[in-house]
């Protein structure tokens, strides 16, 4: 008799699997997080400088990652970078400097969009006073910019957890991949195994992605108001 097809979750290591499988994918992500908004408050305040050359590099590297798709820069390091570099570089180490980078080209545009849409009174007050460059950015910019960036900033780490489903194809062992492993083992006695594995896998994603979406509605509610 064909057990019921939940039961694929609970049989030997399954369950324990899944969760491992989603701290590799939490791990990529959230690194990648911290590490992107670093990297992209430090692009974001290049942006800023009248430096039309500096403005255009960084513009071409926002739109580099914009118009290429995720996918493609994870194959070119994963499969072509790495030869180059005759280094052996394990699929999480590539996933999270691909998603480290992206997420600071999109910060860094939060940034300075964030940044360029203060008050000019702002800074003339602040130079009147004798505030040097980094006195007017870490006193009087950048705190009024961080209610207008976070909401963004928050919807962007939201993209990059969902978006971590793609390291599987460079063959990262994340909770899709388990998922795939448990019903490849499973399919020939639990014809229903896919539904419940990939169904409890959109349950886990849920869990991790609605509270930072929940966190941004409401602070773009509340600063809005």
């Amino acid at each position: 008799m064909q057990s019921l097809g939940i039961n694929v979750l609970f049989e030997g290591t399954n369950m324990q699997r899944l969760f491992k499988g989603l701290m590799v994918t939490s791990e990529i992500a959230f690194v990648s997080i911290a590490i992107g908004s670093l990297l992209g408050v430090i692009v974001g305040l290049l942006r800023t400088l009248k430096s039309k050359f500096i403005g255009l590099i960084f513009r071409l590297y926002l739109e580099a990652f914009r118009i290429i798709p995720i996918l493609v820069w994870l194959y070119i390091v994963y499969f072509g970078v790495t030869p180059l570099l005759n280094r052996e570089i394990s699929g999480e180490l590539v996933s999270i400097i691909v998603f480290s980078l992206w997420g600071a080209a999109e910060i860094g545009d939060i940034v300075r969009g964030a940044l360029e849409s203060l008050p000019k009174h702002q800074i003339e007050s602040g130079k009147a006073i004798g505030l040097s460059f980094w006195q007017l950015y870490i006193y009087i910019l950048i705190p009024q910019a961080i209610r207008r960036m976070l909401p963004g900033a928050i919807n962007l780490a939201t993209r990059m957890v969902k978006t971590t489903s793609l390291v599987v194809l460079i063959g990262v062992i994340d909770v899709i991949k388990v998922g795939q492993q448990i019903i490849e083992l499973s399919l020939f006695k639990v014809s229903t195994a896919p539904f419940w594995v990939y169904g409890f896998i959109f349950i886990l994603y849920f869990i991790v992605c609605y509270p930072l979406s929940m966190i941004s509605k409401r602070l773009e509610t509340k600063w809005n108001s």
